[in-house]
């Protein structure tokens, strides 16, 4: 061929959700490519100045150069995707006023002020970046702005210009918090399907659920690893998970906090790619970020800066480093912003903190801008819901997430583009109109089936348990073989019942000590996200134990029984397995008493602790009639009392016939001599009363166990 010709081929990369231009020379076969993202940490204050915000996802033309261009692999996925299948959502700017909140640092050092009045506006469309040295209260905002702070509160918080209703927005928003709070045992699909089940209404069916999930999961990278377990996950795809848990039912406000902590620099990248292309969906996209890199800080529309609980600078990132130097402060050319910034927070370059707050309340951020884009004759962004960048990439546009599906086509062959659609605006943002999206007993249910599905796959609660049940019963059945029908063995029987009221008691109450503390992460995130209420989630997970905790029980019970040699009598069986029932759902609601009120730590010590009194004050170690008369009242709030007694009915009460002696003398020949001895009465109606002080204690300690689960999250805010 004649001349040089160029063929201009598109290639969608891995690393990046956009598309990636590569100039190809005929006659010489060499491969050209733009820059790649190390390059374009170069273009700094300079760039920032002139208003050029070069990254990949923001669609800036960008000239080719000489780079040999490296084949990273074919990609399948697709390099715009839609979301054709959720919901649509109205558009929610949220502005807060003179926001100041305090928190109390003891009964006589009063409060300590951690925000201090105050002011911004984050819009939809935009991904809005905030940041701060530690303490400088960047958390603090997230989370009253989210709706998780609400006490020692001042200040007004709008939503699209009417005040915020604190029950309708947590509705529409979401808060990813940094530790990807998962359930460990469940995989990807399994989770995306609960989140379904719970997120969108009943009136949506399977199929489209169906669909919401492998579309999101599709647009997310998640395809790989359908039945992966949430814990076998990197840090990237449990980041990606924990975004599509919330995506299904299209918040248009997202709070993350930390999205790139524990992420290698490829996997930041990806993650703010992924956060930008929501936020040119139209959601408004606010997230918490430590130090970024130049190549991620250029990322982000807006800025909120944040230094010793007050403002320092809130606008667009590139009209950063002019503000600074029309205060004085010039970030050299080599610098990153975003480490400049953080060092004039820091106080390394002087006491400017209080000159760039005063600034900021004036207004002389948006003056700045104004005057550095009319210098170089460029046309200002307008932050409208329909907002699309002044510059594009001809051949390609970073992913599109679109609330109400594709952009319109006016039937031109321009490629979509990352512009915000507008969304449908019908919602009613301030009527607080209905609950939760589904039904307290569909919630029960799936969360019901969750937790089974948990117990079923956790090693430690489910199989340890078995083992422990298994090789107990083996070691007392060799020990007590035997001995229940011999009149000279009664008191080393008594031993072995009133052991197995022990171990009926510590087995059920040990493990569910650790439910709720173990749980709590997951469990606030996806309350406070408004999957579920606290009575769906408290029943579902205490009543999902019951059932394994009851087999146990009994498989525990037949083996001692008949190894013991206890009486071959039905009623007396099953009034003895009844008791023993009883009692490990006594020391079950007990144990989420205490995982209920206290943290690992103190639930694992206080749990045996406080069972130590119940136990002395059972009737085994002292008689009743021995015990001191200031003492004589403790006995009847110890359910090991009501356990051991019922026990004693069932073997030796209702005038059961003498036992077997073997040897000259047994005192104990009669049942009833040796149920005197131990002051315990034999009637049945003493059995009844035991059977009704467990049942009544086990009901009582679920209902204290709940409202101290709902005080704990109330503390919380």
């Amino acid at each position: 061929m004649a001349g040089d010709h160029q063929v201009n081929i598109t290639l969608p990369t891995i690393e990046s959700e956009d598309r990636d231009c590569v100039v190809y020379n005929a006659r010489t076969g060499a491969v050209y490519s733009p820059p790649g993202p190390k390059e374009l940490e170069s273009l700094n204050n300079a760039s920032v100045s002139s208003g050029s915000q070069s990254n990949l996802c923001n669609g800036s033309s960008i000239k080719t150069n000489t780079l040999r261009k490296v084949p990273n692999g074919s990609s399948s996925k697709k390099p715009n995707i839609t979301l054709n299948h959720l919901s649509k959502r109205p558009p929610v700017d949220i502005q807060f006023i003179d926001l100041k909140y305090s928190v109390s640092e003891g009964r006589r050092r009063g409060y300590k002020t951690i925000l201090k009045g105050v002011n911004g506006k984050f819009k939809s469309g935009e991904l809005t970046g905030i940041m701060g040295p530690s303490g400088a209260g960047k958390s603090t905002l997230m989370n009253i702005l989210a709706g998780y702070k609400t006490s020692n509160l001042e200040g007004s918080i709008l939503i699209n210009g009417k005040e915020r209703n604190q029950r309708r927005f947590r509705k529409m928003s979401c808060y990813i918090m940094q530790d990807d709070c998962l359930s460990p045992h469940l995989t990807v699909l399994e989770a995306m399907t609960v989140s379904a089940n719970l997120k969108i209404g009943k009136m949506v069916p399977n199929s489209e659920k169906k669909a919401i999930i492998n579309e999101v999961m599709e647009i997310l990278g998640l395809q790989d690893c359908l039945n992966t377990a949430s814990v076998c996950l990197s840090g990237g795809q449990r980041k990606r998970l924990s975004i599509a848990l919330e995506l299904v039912n299209n918040p248009p406000v997202m709070f993350f906090d930390e999205p790139t902590s524990g992420l290698d620099s490829s996997s930041c990248f990806q993650c703010l790619c992924l956060l930008k292309s929501l936020a040119r969906g139209g959601r408004t996209i606010i997230c918490t970020i430590h130090q970024p890199s130049a190549r991620l800080f250029e990322m982000f529309d807006n800025l909120y800066m944040l230094a010793e609980g007050q403002c320092i600078y809130r606008g667009p990132v590139m009209n950063l480093v002019p503000f600074l130097s029309n205060m004085g402060l010039n970030c050299p050319s080599y610098h990153n912003p975003a480490d400049y910034v953080m060092e004039v927070a820091c106080g390394e370059h002087g006491d400017y903190v209080q000159k760039l707050v005063v600034a900021v309340n004036a207004g002389r951020c948006n003056t700045v801008l104004s005057k550095a884009l009319e210098a170089t004759g460029q046309k200002i962004i307008s932050n409208d819901i329909a907002k699309e960048t002044t510059q594009l990439k001809p051949n390609g546009e970073c992913l599109a997430l679109h609330p109400t599906g594709p952009p319109p086509n006016n039937g031109a062959l321009a490629p979509p583009t990352c512009t915000t659609s507008l969304l449908d605006s019908s919602e009613n943002l301030t009527q607080d109109k209905a609950g939760f999206p589904t039904s307290g007993f569909h919630q029960f249910l799936v969360l019901f089936m969750r937790s089974v599905c948990i117990i079923f796959r956790d090693k430690t609660l489910t199989r340890l348990r078995l083992v422990a049940h298994f090789i107990i019963g083996i070691l007392i059945g060799a020990i007590f073989y035997g001995i229940g029908n011999d009149a000279a063995k009664v008191m080393s029987n008594a031993g072995c019942l009133f052991f197995t009221v022990m171990f009926m008691m510590f087995t059920a109450m040990m493990p569910t000590i650790l439910t709720f503390p173990l749980e709590m992460s997951v469990f606030v995130r996806e309350h406070l996200n408004y999957w579920y209420s606290l009575k769906a989630y408290y029943f579902a997970k205490t009543l999902a134990d019951v059932p394994f905790q009851i087999i146990l029980t009994t498989c525990y019970i037949v083996g001692v029984y008949f190894i013991t040699d206890q009486p071959l009598d039905p009623t007396r069986f099953f009034m003895f397995l009844l008791i023993a029932v009883l009692t490990a759902l006594v020391s079950q609601s007990f144990g989420l008493l205490v995982g209920a009120g206290f943290n690992i730590e103190s639930g694992v010590f206080l749990g045996p602790i406080s069972t130590i009194p119940m136990v002395l004050f059972s009737g085994f170690f002292a008689k009743l009639e021995d015990i001191p008369f200031y003492f004589q009242w403790l006995p009847y709030i110890s359910y090991v009392k009501y356990s051991f007694e019922g026990t004693m009915v069932a073997i030796y009460g209702l005038n059961r016939s003498k036992l077997e002696c073997k040897q000259d003398y047994c005192h104990f020949k009669y049942p009833t001599t040796f149920l005197n001895e131990m002051s315990f009465k034999g009637d049945m109606l003493t059995y009844f009363i035991d059977i009704t002080v467990l049942s009544g204690l086990f009901v009582f300690l679920r209902v204290v166990a709940y409202f101290v689960l709902r005080i704990k999250l109330m503390q919380n805010r």
